[in-house]
């Protein structure tokens, strides 16, 4: 609207409108498909987001007083309401993901001990595990390539790892999972046994960043051939250096890039 001066001017329900428009389109909704919508639609959507918001808020609450309290019980009915409602990779990147990364900060300064870190962790693992399980009995569908999950020698954060390991297998390939701390022989050997391998590794604090690059090189020579690839994945990755990067080392930021280029 505008004034006899012409000054434009807005009243309450223009700015109503404003604001949940700016919502839509920051959950990533088009500005062309939202100005297409019946006016009664909008708040509408914008409800919906902002219940879902809040039901991912207080499960990530509900979790972090579980740690808290070291109360399992808290943990499993907060995890069973979730899964009535969303799949497992949902739950996951919505909230488990969310939740360790404010478990983190909180880490860090000095909230929490590592005793509630572990706690947490492993309940989680133990959602992973059940999980990972379901899938592993049934039969591969593709069988062109073989995926080997593992963390660098002093690496012990696994959480991420072993997600991947549960969506690689969901989407219809074989793996094999060998978890932290793993020597250069131990990947050496499997070459003996499988071609058209790709080495998952994921780094997270190690190696050190003065030797991430050496590392990488050190692989290159020992494990990599004409049929198989290195996959990077983890915060350490920021320190490689794109030189050593082609066609079969190649490195992914996030995990949902990584399950796209499957």
């Amino acid at each position: 609207m505008r004034t006899d001066t012409n000054i434009r001017f807005y009243d309450l329900n223009a700015l109503q409108k404003l604001l949940n428009i700016t919502l839509l389109h920051d959950y990533g909704y088009k500005i062309s498909k939202i100005s297409k919508m019946p006016q009664e639609k909008i708040p509408e959507l914008v409800r919906d987001i902002v219940s879902a918001k809040s039901a991912k808020s207080h499960a990530i609450s509900s979790f972090k007083l579980a740690m808290m309290n070291f109360d399992q019980t808290l943990f499993f009915n907060t995890y069973d309401t979730l899964l009535s409602e969303k799949s497992f990779r949902e739950v996951f990147f919505e909230v488990f993901i969310p939740l360790m990364e404010e478990i983190g900060f909180l880490w860090q300064s000095d909230t929490i001990t590592p005793a509630h870190e572990h706690f947490i962790s492993y309940l989680i693992k133990l959602k992973l595990l059940t999980n990972t399980e379901k899938i592993q009995t049934q039969k591969p569908t593709k069988e062109d390539r073989l995926f080997v999950l593992y963390l660098p020698m002093n690496e012990i954060h696994e959480l991420g790892l072993m997600y991947l390991n549960y969506d690689i297998l969901l989407n219809g390939y074989k793996t094999i999972y060998l978890g932290e701390s793993v020597p250069m022989e131990s990947l050496k050997d499997l070459k003996k046994y499988f071609d058209n391998i790709t080495y998952i590794c994921y780094m997270t604090v190690e190696p050190e960043k003065a030797n991430v690059n050496n590392y990488i090189k050190e692989l290159k020579e020992q494990i990599l051939d004409d049929t198989s690839e290195l996959w990077l994945m983890g915060r350490m990755t920021e320190h490689v250096d794109q030189k050593n990067l082609n066609n079969k080392i190649r490195q992914f930021k996030t995990i949902n890039e990584l399950v796209e280029n499957l």
